[in-house]
């Protein structure tokens, strides 16, 4: 069984036990979070798609923990001209564990 679910402005497509790294939830660690955004569910027979989301659907996870990825630098250039721009990112996520999926 599989559905795809939405959050953080990505749609991803979680199994039960899977690990996934989101975008930062303001969860703390620990604590049981539920998506209602499904896309779409499908056990082993059938697939139920949304328009554009499934009644009565939802995804049962945990908060594993929180962090920020590796660096990304930026580096804006011009050339002869003098024009040099540094500067690194790291984007925070959150680290989840899919537990449940509960579909009617």
């Amino acid at each position: 069984m599989y559905a795809i679910i939405e959050t953080g402005g990505k749609q991803y497509k979680v199994q039960e036990g899977d690990v996934l790294f989101v975008e930062k939830l303001s969860a703390k660690e620990g604590e049981a979070l539920v998506f209602d955004k499904i896309l779409a569910v499908s056990d082993d027979e059938q697939l139920v798609v949304g328009s554009p989301t499934v009644e009565g659907a939802s995804v049962s996870a945990k908060v594993i923990n929180h962090g920020k990825k590796k660096k990304i630098i930026v580096f804006k250039y011009k050339p002869k001209k003098g024009y040099r721009r540094k500067q690194g990112h790291r984007q925070p996520y959150t680290r989840i564990q899919i537990e449940k999926i509960n579909a009617k």
